[in-house]
């Protein structure tokens, strides 16, 4: 399982950062991208000594200084499921295409195959 797409699927739900320098951030992811930069709404921040809390409308955190990601085990398995249904699928679709196809599943075309 990636990473960025198990962020990507859990869009809308609550999520906790924790930074290299310590402070964390509980709040709702928004966004992800593929430099794992994540952007969090309605967050609760604290200093790395659990002193100081303060709330954020939201908030653009650099993948570079994110030390780890934490989210609930609920998530994690939706997360599996959704991608065991899609590999099910997928690999019932070539399977039906495979036996639906007279020539080993390649079909000719102009003078290759696809």
């Amino acid at each position: 399982m990636l990473p960025l797409y198990l962020l990507n699927s859990i869009k809308g739900e609550p999520i906790m950062v924790e930074l290299k320098r310590g402070d964390t951030m509980n709040g709702v992811l928004t966004n992800c991208d593929s430099w794992m930069n994540i952007t969090l709404k309605d967050v609760v921040v604290s200093d790395a000594h659990g002193e100081n809390f303060y709330k954020v409308k939201d908030i653009y955190i650099k993948g570079i200084h994110i030390k780890y990601i934490t989210m609930s085990n609920e998530l994690i398995d939706k997360f599996r499921e959704e991608q065991n249904r899609e590999k099910e699928h997928y690999h019932h679709h070539l399977n039906n295409n495979y036996n639906n196809n007279n020539n080993g599943g390649f079909q000719r075309r102009g003078g290759g195959y696809r």
